[in-house]
């Protein structure tokens, strides 16, 4: 799948950062294997928001340094697979996404999927388990996410979400204290999406499935696209983060 002057599918960012924090990104990078081509799409869609979240990964890195947290960042478009979504279900290689049809993915066999989960899909993750058994045991797992302003049928009017499953802990304290430090602020809780265990992988596995606390961390586009944007948003999570690390309880 990945000729060998490719990058890796994933990326290790400070992995000995000395913070309880552990950050993953499951949509850092539009990047396309060359085997793939285009997928049928023009370049300007895979740029879009169906191949990638937007200024996520700018985000991340910048947590990762103000709060000295390690980073495990994935390496190619979503669209080629989702490492956020499990294996069985029609998104982890979606043939429609937001409306918009890949041919490149329609029809897949058994063994062209395979190849895209061991080139891409697991490696990823795989660099998540391996980090996680060498540290300390987290005290908190944030995943580091951007979403579009708008979707087909939904106006989205949130800056900032967190997203939770089973546990809202976590996500409960950062979601009060963005409100504290902005008033104004208009903060989703559980918007635009949910955490399930058909529609997600990363909480269920890395933080439900560990009893670490955990939650989603969604940025709208507009608000991260440009460098100055997702370095002043990161700066204010980082910032609400350090006010409730104290308060988060070991699972």
């Amino acid at each position: 799948m990945l000729f060998p002057d490719e990058p890796p599918p994933f990326e290790v960012v400070n992995p000995d950062g000395t913070s309880g924090l552990f950050l993953i990104c499951d949509h850092a990078s539009p990047r396309m294997p060359r085997a793939l081509g285009t997928l049928g799409l023009r370049p300007e869609q895979l740029l879009d928001h169906i191949g990638w979240d937007i200024g996520a990964a700018q985000v991340a890195r910048r947590l990762s340094a103000l709060l000295d947290a390690p980073l495990v960042l994935s390496g190619y478009s979503r669209l080629a697979i989702d490492c956020n979504r499990p294996l069985h279900v029609a998104s982890s290689i979606p043939a429609v996404t937001a409306g918009i049809p890949v041919p490149g993915n329609e029809h897949l066999s058994d063994d062209e999927r395979r190849a895209r989960q061991e080139a891409l899909f697991w490696p990823y993750h795989r660099a998540i388990e391996a980090l996680l058994a060498r540290r300390p045991r987290p005290l908190a797992l944030i995943s580091v996410h951007s979403f579009t302003p708008s979707f087909p049928g939904q106006v989205r009017p949130w800056p900032v979400a967190v997203v939770y499953g089973q546990d809202r802990h976590l996500a409960g304290l950062m979601f009060d204290q963005l409100r504290v430090d902005d008033p104004g602020l208009l903060v989703g809780d559980n918007e635009p999406y949910q955490v399930t265990p058909s529609s997600d992988y990363g909480i269920p596995t890395y933080g439900e499935g560990r009893g670490i606390p955990a939650f989603l961390l969604e940025i709208r586009q507009d608000g991260i696209a440009s460098e100055a944007g997702a370095l002043a948003w990161a700066d204010r999570i980082a910032h609400a983060y350090r006010a409730i690390e104290p308060r988060i309880r070991r699972r």
